[in-house]
């Protein structure tokens, strides 16, 4: 797998006229170290040092030149940023395509850190090194090569020792950059570790306070602070050897012009207007030499950058989503279980729930009642057997029409940031507003809205923690219900209820038409069930009453 190109439709213009930038900061250069040539060579020889107009005319040119290369620096600045943005904004959107796809098992393999840095640091990195590396070194590529052959072309001698000495710098450069890379991935690695840690802390502070751990956690933090500020130092270490590199050559650029320019004078074969001239190149690409002496950071940082995205980009989604896949076609919510397995989490599962059944599944913890309601819902797909809902595989259809017509209510489903008007709607929010109303009204919305200070428009904190943990659950019933699902997925949705969630689940559930499978180790609610399914170490061994096979409306 690759990343997208740099230079797709639309930033290969926007390169193109980056190339015509630097052709025109070449033009303004050369322009530039002719007029101090002339001006130079005027100055030295009294008979025309007197010539007024002339001098007016050069100084104005040099102005002209001087606004002339801000201006385009400047334009070039703003073509380079929009080039950077326009490429990290192709891999944002692919890069949260692809998280969106992962079954929630295989993205929480990765701390929340490391996906974070994904997000913002790595894309960071790439951003640097298209717009401040790759254009930076083409556009001072371009205007470099230009003033070094109009130089040759007024002193070849001069024209070769600058561009001898700016060769060896940058091969030196070049020949470092190995360890540079090195610390950058040093550094790169311990950041992580570092936010990652933060990340956590900032979710489960309550937990580190309550058992008195605050101080072991400092330490900790300590000992990932100091590690991440000696690899950091180490990388300013490198990278500071690369800008002196850049400022020695400047200087030792500048001073073999000077001696070798003494020397053409005094032979004869240059005038001390192109020594000045030469020397006048030489400031004019210090800005570009400095920022070259960059590029390769940023060259190093986007590699480890692109690895680690690349790395992401890879990761097993554990569900597929095939092109092309047909929507499910409407039905009134059989569902049945055929040979399913997963690893060795659910095993050889056959077993059906008929339309409008009420299904309590049981069993110890790590039975794979979780398991079995996630593959239902297809956050993960069985590794064996098919899962029919209404006689369609639901493997073999889009995840779009599984989401529409499979809901779920589960601890593990939090509120998100945002009103709570976003949240009641999240599953559907072009619900009509008959059904809003309906079932607002059987979850008992309203009263909820009247306990809030701006109603539904009171913001939610993450994972809703700015409200009770009954409101909580009463917007989370709320929003799996909207939408008519034909199954309703309740993982555990009674654990820790209040009396008042309590009694609105309930009302809920006995007016809902579809199919329900629950998760539950309450024994009040297993009375009310349909059938009970006792699940252990990942097998069937018990559906009581006897399990009916319904016959397939597919």
């Amino acid at each position: 797998m690759k990343l997208p190109s740099i230079l797709n439709r639309s930033r290969k213009q926007t390169f193109i006229r980056l190339g015509l930038n630097g052709l025109a900061q070449a033009v303004v250069t050369i322009a530039t170290i002719l007029l101090v040539r002339r001006a130079f060579d005027r100055l030295i020889t009294p008979a025309d040092a007197l010539e007024s107009d002339i001098m007016i005319q050069i100084g104005l040119g040099l102005g002209l030149a001087a606004v002339s290369i801000g201006w385009l620096r400047m334009v070039e600045r703003v073509d380079a940023e929009k080039m950077g943005q326009s490429y990290i904004h192709q891999i944002r959107l692919l890069l949260f395509k692809r998280m969106s796809r992962l079954a929630p098992r295989a993205l929480q393999n990765r701390s929340r850190g490391a996906v974070v840095l994904r997000f913002i640091g790595d894309l960071n990195a790439l951003k640097r090194w298209v717009s401040l590396g790759l254009v930076r070194i083409t556009v001072a590529g371009i205007t470099t090569g230009c003033a070094l052959t109009a130089l040759a072309l007024i002193s070849w001698e001069l024209a070769l020792v600058v561009a001898g000495v700016l060769g060896l710098g940058a091969l030196y450069a070049f020949r470092i950059g190995k360890d540079l890379r090195e610390t950058v991935k040093e550094s790169r690695k311990r950041r992580a570790y570092l936010a990652a840690n933060v990340n956590e802390k900032v979710a489960t502070m309550a937990v580190v306070q309550v058992f008195g751990q605050a101080v072991r956690e400092r330490r900790r933090i300590k000992r990932q602070s100091r590690r991440l500020t000696d690899a950091m130092v180490a990388r300013a270490g490198k990278i500071g050897l690369m800008r002196g590199i850049t400022q020695s050559v400047t200087a030792l650029a500048s001073g073999a012009v000077l001696l070798l320019g003494a020397y053409v004078v005094g032979t004869g074969q240059a005038t001390a207007g192109t020594v000045v001239a030469a020397m006048t190149i030489v400031g004019l690409l210090v800005p570009a030499l400095q920022d070259l002496s960059r590029v390769y950071e940023y060259y190093q940082e986007s590699r480890v950058s692109a690895q680690k995205i690349i790395s992401f980009l890879k990761t097993p989604s554990l569900v597929t989503d095939r092109p092309g896949a047909p929507d499910l076609d409407p039905g009134p919510g059989c569902l049945e279980f055929k040979g399913v397995g997963l690893g060795d989490i659910v095993r050889d599962m056959t077993v059906t729930a008929r339309p409008g059944q009420v299904i309590a599944v049981t069993g110890p913890n790590g039975a794979g009642k979780s398991t079995l309601l996630h593959m239902a819902a297809r956050l993960i797909d069985a590794e064996s057997g098919q899962i029919f809902l209404d006689g369609q595989d639901i493997a073999q259809h889009s995840l779009k029409s599984v989401r529409k017509a499979v809901s779920m209510v589960s601890p593990d489903l939090p509120l998100l940031r945002g009103t709570v008007k976003k949240n009641l709607l999240y599953r559907c929010p072009k619900a009509p507003a008959e059904e809003i109303e309906k079932i607002w009204q059987l979850c008992g919305i309203h009263e909820l809205l009247d306990e809030l200070p701006q109603a539904e428009q009171t913001r939610v904190t993450e994972d809703g923690n700015s409200l009770s943990l009954g409101q909580r659950q009463r917007i989370g019933i709320a929003r799996a219900f909207l939408g008519n699902p034909r199954v309703i997925l309740l993982d555990e949705a009674d654990a820790h209820l209040d009396n008042e969630a309590g009694r609105v689940l309930n009302r809920v559930l006995s007016r809902f038409k579809g199919t329900i499978l629950w998760v539950t180790h309450q024994p009040d609610h297993l009375g009310s069930a349909d059938s009970i399914w006792h699940i252990e170490k990942g097998r069937l061994l018990d559906v009581t009453p006897p399990d009916l096979l319904c016959r397939s409306t597919g």
